[in-house]
């Protein structure tokens, strides 16, 4: 697997940084210019080495992966790519009072063994509030994810931190920090539609969960991103302005 850290992103990047393993998952175009690019078995992320967490996670998620059978690795370890001091650890989080909340979830990676220990590296995950959050309403929201990918076949899915507040809060020795909102799109490329979330790192109810429908272009404007910049920008436009909650009502 590659690790590389971006100072450009051409069109050609998998020529360039030898990506072409996760070329599917950038098919879109990469999210920012910034960061650590990770390719992993099922996903492409960006690592931030100050925060030591991931700035965005891209995936990939077909019927046939949203099947898998796997069972779930739960084997939490440090990035063995990022060298210490730009890295979490698991001490980091041990009495944090924060869950390790993935962001390309393990629930996701049940169709590749690797691609479900991989999930586990902490470079995928976030300090996130447990009970009513990643024990709740997110957790519910990936299972929804899920099944969109079984019913519409394939969907393209970016994952991220926000951090609404400078400085960040942060846990442990390496000062990982924690992130006040979560955000979460999901791309159908055959229905050329998409849905948006951003979510409180806070307890919440998962019947709350339409309440926190935003429009892509509201994720951009609070992470400084660009999603979905190889769609044509007259139809980016229109994807990215919409808030098309209705359509995913499934």
């Amino acid at each position: 697997m590659a690790l590389i850290t971006l100072i450009a992103i051409p069109d050609s990047y998998a020529e360039y940084y030898s990506l072409n393993d996760c070329k599917g998952y950038a098919k879109y175009g990469l999210p920012g210019q910034g960061g650590t690019l990770l390719c992993r078995k099922g996903y492409l992320l960006a690592h931030d080495p100050v925060r030591k967490t991931p700035i965005w996670v891209a995936e990939h998620l077909t019927s046939d992966k949203a099947r898998g059978s796997i069972e779930r690795a739960n084997n939490f370890q440090p990035d063995p790519e990022l060298i210490k001091g730009e890295r979490a650890e698991i001490l980091d989080y041990k009495g944090s009072g924060y869950d390790r909340g993935h962001m390309a979830p393990a629930g996701d990676m049940k169709w590749d063994p690797q691609a479900m220990l991989e999930s586990f590296f902490l470079s995928n995950i976030v300090p996130q509030t447990g009970i009513g959050m990643n024990q709740g309403i997110w957790k519910d929201l990936e299972e929804r994810v899920r099944l969109w990918a079984t019913n519409r076949g394939e969907i393209y899915i970016y994952t991220g931190p926000i951090y609404a507040k400078a400085p960040p809060d942060s846990i442990g020795a390496n000062k990982v920090a924690v992130p006040t909102h979560l955000y979460k799109i999901i791309y159908d490329p055959v229905a050329i539609e998409a849905i948006a979330f951003i979510m409180p790192n806070t307890k919440l109810k998962s019947s709350d969960m339409p309440r926190y429908i935003v429009t892509i272009r509201e994720v951009e404007e609070k992470t400084g991103l660009n999603f979905l910049s190889k769609l044509n920008p007259k139809i980016a436009d229109i994807v990215e302005l919409t808030k098309s909650e209705s359509l995913w009502s499934e």
